[in-house]
């Protein structure tokens, strides 16, 4: 094959290829030099050298394959001795990275292709053992990482929620951008002081331009919010009432379950069980007829369920109304009657509605939601699976 095709297929500048060292079926070994001699960039220092040279080594790198065969790349590197710490480094070349044998263009390729999949099949996809796929992959993080977070970002409108990472009740905090739909920051713990650190680290003047932050009522997250973004609007937003409202129904149907085993009401049981709880948490507009049925049938038998389907509905009549002040006393009277349902858990809902009211009824000033926090919540947890077996956090 003529050296200048393979060396426009190759098409990494400023070099050439100088000879085929073998080919197979399977793979092709190269050996290339760059068309001029190059000054050395000291891998340490980042200095060119011109002193202290000490030999040549050669190393073989893999590229992105050419028709079916994997490329590999042999190439003479300089090294020398570092004016700054004497120690012994080989020369820096752009489309390499220390560390792991492929070019910066391969690297990227398998960065992309984790990305949607796991190590263990982008592995077998490549062809490469798992510990080599790790990593390269994570010398891209680590770089992308660095490039992107170098100085915490800003946002005007904020997200803030946390997501479990490991077992036993570890968590991170995520601060999501919802005009850009990105995850700005994240940190270990779900504390005020952890929230802290990103207000801090984005200056007291980006603090100030912080138009609104949505939560999910959480006391530490509004303590830290209220000393730091001082003119920021804090939404204790619809999805998460909701999700506080659909726990409170459910905690009543664990209740009953309890009750009717306890009493050996066969029927009730079966009506409650874990497999129909998810008819008592959907839209009542969202259940099919044979769904209606079997919740009209549950609330027929069982008064406190009953109640608690009631309570669900008529709190959605909070978000129905036209503007905040009717809401504030829609919700009230909500609360009233939650109050006097004798059903503990909604009971001490009314108690958690009337300490954070106002952040409720912040959402018909500003419509802001964290339930796209939740979403990435999800992302995060997939790509906890798909990152199975790595060593560090």
């Amino acid at each position: 094959m003529d050296l200048n095709t393979l060396t426009k297929l190759l098409n990494i500048a400023d070099y050439k290829v100088v000879e085929i060292i073998s080919m197979t079926d399977e793979e092709i070994h190269l050996r290339i030099e760059p068309y001029k001699k190059k000054e050395a960039v000291c891998s340490g220092c980042g200095e060119i050298h011109k002193e202290g040279y000490l030999g040549e080594t050669e190393v073989v790198v893999e590229d992105l394959p050419m028709g079916e065969r994997r490329v590999y790349l042999h190439i003479k590197k300089r090294r020398y001795i570092c004016s700054k710490d004497g120690k012994s480094y080989v020369e820096k070349i752009d489309w390499l990275r220390k560390g792991i044998r492929v070019t910066y263009r391969f690297a990227r390729h398998v960065n992309r292709l984790t990305a949607i999949t796991t190590n263990q099949e982008a592995g077998w996809y490549l062809g490469l053992d798992d510990e080599v796929i790790y990593r390269i992959d994570k010398k891209m993080l680590e770089e992308q990482a660095k490039e992107k977070l170098t100085s915490i970002p800003s946002a005007i409108h904020l997200s803030i929620d946390e997501v479990s990472y490991l077992k036993y009740h570890r968590y991170l905090t995520n601060v999501i951008d919802t005009d850009r739909k990105l995850v700005i920051w994240n940190e270990k713990g779900r504390k005020s002081e952890v929230l802290n650190k990103y207000y801090e680290g984005i200056g007291e003047e980006n603090c100030k331009k912080i138009d609104s932050v949505a939560i999910d009522g959480a006391k530490h997250y509004i303590s830290s919010t209220n000393k730091y973004a001082v003119n920021a609007l804090i939404v204790f937003d619809k999805f998460h009432v909701i999700q506080k409202l659909n726990q409170a129904v459910d905690r009543v149907r664990k209740d009953e379950l309890g009750r009717a085993r306890k009493e050996e009401n066969y029927e009730l049981i079966e009506l409650t069980n874990c497999k129909q709880r998810f008819i008592l948490l959907k839209n009542k507009k969202n259940l099919s007829e044979k769904q209606q049925e079997y919740l009209e049938k549950l609330c027929q038998i069982n008064e406190p369920i009953y109640k608690a389907m009631l309570l669900k509905e008529s709190f959605l009549e909070v978000y129905s109304c036209k503007d905040e002040k009717s809401a504030e006393e829609c919700l009230k009277s909500w609360i009233s009657q939650a109050f006097k349902s004798s059903l503990t858990p909604f009971i001490e809902l009314t108690y958690k509605f009337t300490e954070k009211m106002r952040y409720i009824l912040n959402w018909f000033r500003k419509k802001i939601s964290s339930a796209i926090s939740e979403g990435f919540n999800n992302k995060i947890k997939r790509l906890k699976r798909m990152a199975y077996g790595y060593k560090s956090d």
